[in-house]
């Protein structure tokens, strides 16, 4: 049944787990690497794998006897990766040359858009809210980071050279604490201890 205030609070949680925002750094340097990212196809995809993952995640990740914890590490590290890229200046992710489409996917819409943390909360989400309406809290923040994709070259001059150099430092550090975040959560879980 659809109830608004789940809809609201999925949407809200979602959109800071996504934090399509604090990617725009991330985003704009991929764009000047591979020339043009495709919005449709990066926010179709992550689409896709967030209703995927709503649908049949524990299975899926089962059938290949990966646990949520081991698919968080994972997208911790390549999270790690790219802040890493971001404060230290140097490349890690090369552009391919032959598929310039391929960014618009990997590491557009996996991780940053629908990383490990996005999706172990969808499944998270599951024990608290109907179905339904965390389908519809996906599309609403789908719409948003559609927006943000595309206004992307607007922004990337409203802020200029030096903004974005100071985003792109501030957002890596951001994106080194969220890695080592998840990587301690999943990694060392409290009922160990």
């Amino acid at each position: 049944m659809i109830d608004l205030k789940q809809i609201l609070s999925v949407s809200l949680i979602l959109f800071s787990v996504i934090d399509i925002l604090g990617s725009i750094p991330i985003i704009i340097n991929l764009r000047k690497k591979v020339g043009h990212i495709q919005s449709e196809k990066a926010t179709v995809a992550a689409g896709v794998l967030m209703i995927l993952f709503l649908l049949a995640g524990k299975s899926i990740l089962g059938l290949f006897g990966i646990g949520v914890e081991d698919f968080a590490i994972a997208g911790a590290l390549i999270i790690f990766a790219l802040g890493a890229e971001m404060i230290l200046g140097i490349e890690l992710f090369k552009p391919d040359p032959d598929a310039t489409a391929g960014a618009s996917i990997v590491p557009i819409a996996f991780p940053l858009i629908a990383g490990a943390g996005t999706l172990t909360t969808i499944l998270t989400l599951k024990a608290e809210f109907a179905q339904v309406n965390i389908a519809i809290g996906i599309l609403l923040n789908l719409v948003f980071v559609y927006a943000v994709l595309k206004s992307t070259t607007w922004l990337e001059r409203k802020l200029g050279k030096t903004g974005l150099d100071v985003l792109r430092r501030i957002f890596g550090i951001i994106l080194l604490s969220i890695a080592v975040k998840i990587f301690k959560t999943n990694a060392f879980p409290m009922d160990i201890v």
